[in-house]
């Protein structure tokens, strides 16, 4: 007989949270009405400045198959929150998580620059990548370097090797799901390997709310620039150097604009 749920929860409260954000964010994206287009990663928007989406695309899902498929790999991969005693544990969770997010997201960019300028793949221009997967690819990969001897469980019934996972996951969801975004988990599997084989090394509780900081306020940047958002209290002013913002606060005003601009449905990649 298995632990309670409310047992499991509190072992992993960081992965509990997440989930919860994602399962949250989920139903008002529904509720709202707000298509994936308006919150997706693209090559085109990311030109453009909308380089918030690098967070949002991560934390959105397509449909609530797409939501619990990665959620309950999710749930697996949690277990990094009880290996303290190998170096983990809910601290390195947190921080690396930040790490998957931020940098599996540029990474995406990165291949999509390369094969639309280099190799004159135009198909990437517009393709938009949404979904939590590429974290989850991360987080299977750093655990298949440091304990390949576990296994990842997936909806309670089905269970790979980890060693093996991270690409046999690839190909397998490849395969089946033809909206699945390949880049995108390959991009989580390669910060992954980055990040257990200590090329990405030193994080702690001060660089990872550093880190954190420095996220959030590029995100209000890239809102505020893009026009995506206009924040009443936030004027963006250029230097100098026209490359380097500076800052001024300002009162309130009434509200808040939201505006946005859709992609055709049809180019949608899941990750």
């Amino acid at each position: 007989m298995g632990k309670p749920l409310l047992y499991e929860i509190l072992e992993k409260p960081a992965t509990s949270c997440v989930i919860g954000i994602c399962s949250a964010i989920w139903f008002y994206i529904q509720k709202k009405n707000i298509g994936y287009s308006h919150v997706g990663l693209s090559y085109e928007t990311s030109i453009e400045g909308h380089h918030w989406r690098i967070i949002t695309s991560a934390f959105s899902h397509i449909s609530v198959l797409h939501l619990v498929f990665n959620m309950s790999a999710l749930w697996s991969l949690g277990v990094v929150e009880q290996l303290g005693n190998m170096g983990l544990g809910v601290a390195y969770y947190l921080q690396y998580t930040l790490v998957l997010v931020v940098l599996s997201g540029v990474l995406v960019l990165g291949m999509y620059h390369v094969l639309i300028q280099r190799f004159k793949v135009e198909y990437f221009r517009r393709v938009t990548a949404v979904g939590y997967s590429c974290v989850v690819f991360g987080w299977m990969t750093i655990l298949a370097v440091k304990q390949p001897s576990s296994k990842l469980d997936l909806f309670g019934f089905l269970s790979l090797p980890i060693s093996f996972a991270p690409f046999e996951s690839l190909i397998f969801t490849s395969i089946i799901v033809p909206q699945a975004s390949f880049l995108g988990h390959l991009s989580g599997i390669i910060t992954g390997y980055a990040i257990a084989w200590g090329l990405i090394h030193g994080m702690n509780n001060y660089w990872g709310v550093s880190m954190l900081g420095w996220t959030a306020l590029m995100f209000v940047f890239s809102l505020k620039r893009s026009g995506a958002c206009d924040f009443n209290f936030l004027e963006i002013e250029s230097v100098t150097d026209p490359s380097l913002p500076s800052v001024r606060f300002m009162a309130s005003g009434n509200g808040r604009t939201l505006q946005m601009s859709s992609l055709p449905i049809g180019d949608a990649e899941i990750v």
